[in-house]
């Protein structure tokens, strides 16, 4: 099991490329699903969930050319066997949940078990079944998997509860197929949602809305193939802009998109950072140190809660008390305790934690619970004095792409080792 040993303390200054988006890339290759033609992939991420989804996929009976981290062409000419994901592969990652709406719009079925991911609380899938079954869908949970069967989807009006992302997704997708227009209502607006889009629309799919809590789509009876290049990941900018904040540093992130990030980008402009944009650029200095700051996390245009924990560790370094409150999971501060190994002044009320700043952080071992926890960590290494040592980093493989080499290309002293290794 691999970790990171990180020697902390020297400023992070330069330019690095940010790859594209995971969660645009996972919906985008379920989409290969609703079309018997190839879907093309200007690039990719070699991360653990873009291989889970090409393993699923493949399992669905898909042709692969091409490996993460570069050009994929996908086909899905035939559905595989009996149209199942089967646990084993459903549990390494949640987004596995995304080939439902396409496996049932295309091949009128689908058997997927109940989606696994980390461990940051429960992320039920009743917004995804209850939109199928508004479009005619039969509609079965037993024995730990999802049974869907309808002979045709029908366009519908899906109105869900609360906004959801893969939620959307999926609903997005099996509408392109189905009889008639469906409206989707209260839906999510990020980014990725839209990246979606453009390749469903792309693959002959008429919709309008996407970014906007209500999408429209009329359905049509074949799509066709496409070439898509995803979005930069938000995420993954707004990591290492942390980090050369973190430390310091100077750090320019391209390509990115500076309207995909302004509600981080204003809190590190509150913070004191000096923060500039340009077209496919942003770059992020704090010479000067930083001071406080109160977050909430809340669906796009809000501040991330991919971003929280990475935001946290910032908050140690900054003048005086910051609040951060989270609202979408209830299980996402599980690396608070890590923190304050290194020394972080950190206390937890529910779903609010006030971070006392100014800390000097200590390297220590600490251990990842989850993948934006592991990316906390990582920062809180990369500015704490000696050596600290993140355990189960394979978490931060699902998201992040030879995150060591980048950070150690940017002035970091971040190395790789591998269990048995000194």
């Amino acid at each position: 099991m691999d970790r990171f040993v990180i020697e902390g303390g020297t400023p992070l200054r330069g330019r690095t490329a940010v790859r594209p988006a995971k969660n645009a890339l996972l919906p985008c290759l379920a989409a290969a699903l609703l079309t018997r033609e190839t879907i093309e992939f200007v690039d990719s991420a070699a991360l653990g969930d873009i291989v889970s989804m090409l393993t699923m996929l493949e399992h669905l009976g898909a042709q692969v050319e091409g490996r993460p981290g570069g050009p994929l062409r996908v086909r899905v000419a035939n559905g595989g066997g009996d149209l199942e994901a089967p646990y084993d592969l459903v549990r390494k990652m949640r987004a596995s949940v995304l080939v439902l709406g396409p496996m049932v719009a295309r091949y009128g079925r689908a058997r997927v078990s109940l989606p696994g991911g980390c461990a940051i609380g429960a992320r039920p899938i009743d917004q995804h079944l209850k939109g199928l079954a508004a479009l005619g869908a039969e509609v079965r949970v037993e024995h730990g998997y999802v049974e869907v069967r309808a002979s045709a989807l029908t366009g519908g009006d899906v109105l869900f509860d609360r906004a959801t992302v893969t939620g959307t997704e999926n609903l997005l997708m099996a509408a392109t197929l189905a009889d008639g227009a469906t409206t989707l209502r209260n839906a999510a607006r990020e980014p990725e949602i839209i990246d979606l889009a453009e390749l469903l629309a792309a693959m002959g799919a008429r919709i309008e809305g996407a970014g906007t809590d209500t999408i429209q789509v009329e359905g049509v009876a074949v799509l066709h193939g496409a070439r898509h290049g995803c979005i930069p990941d938000r995420i993954e900018a707004g990591t290492l802009l942390m980090a050369g904040c973190i430390t310091g540093g100077d750090v320019t992130c391209a390509p990115a998109v500076p309207a995909h990030l302004e509600a981080l980008l204003a809190k590190l402009r509150e913070m004191g950072a000096e923060v500039t944009t340009g077209d496919g650029w942003i770059r992020a200095a704090s010479p000067d140190g930083l001071a406080s700051a109160d977050v909430v996390t809340a669906a796009f245009p809000g501040f991330p809660t991919d971003l929280q924990a990475q935001f946290m560790a910032l908050a140690t370094q900054a003048r005086g008390a910051s609040t951060v409150k989270e609202t979408i999971f209830e299980n996402r501060f599980m690396h608070v305790p890590e923190l304050m190994r290194m020394g972080a002044d950190v206390s937890v009320e529910g779903n609010v934690a006030i971070v006392r700043g100014a800390t000097g952080l200590t390297g220590a071992p600490v251990m990842a619970s989850d993948l934006r926890a592991s990316a906390g960590l990582v920062l809180a290494g990369l500015c704490a004095e000696g050596s600290t040592e993140v355990r189960r980093i394979y978490h931060l493989d699902r998201g992040y792409e030879r995150l060591e080499e980048r950070l150690s290309a940017l002035g970091a002293s971040v190395r790789r080792v591998t269990e048995g290794e000194k």
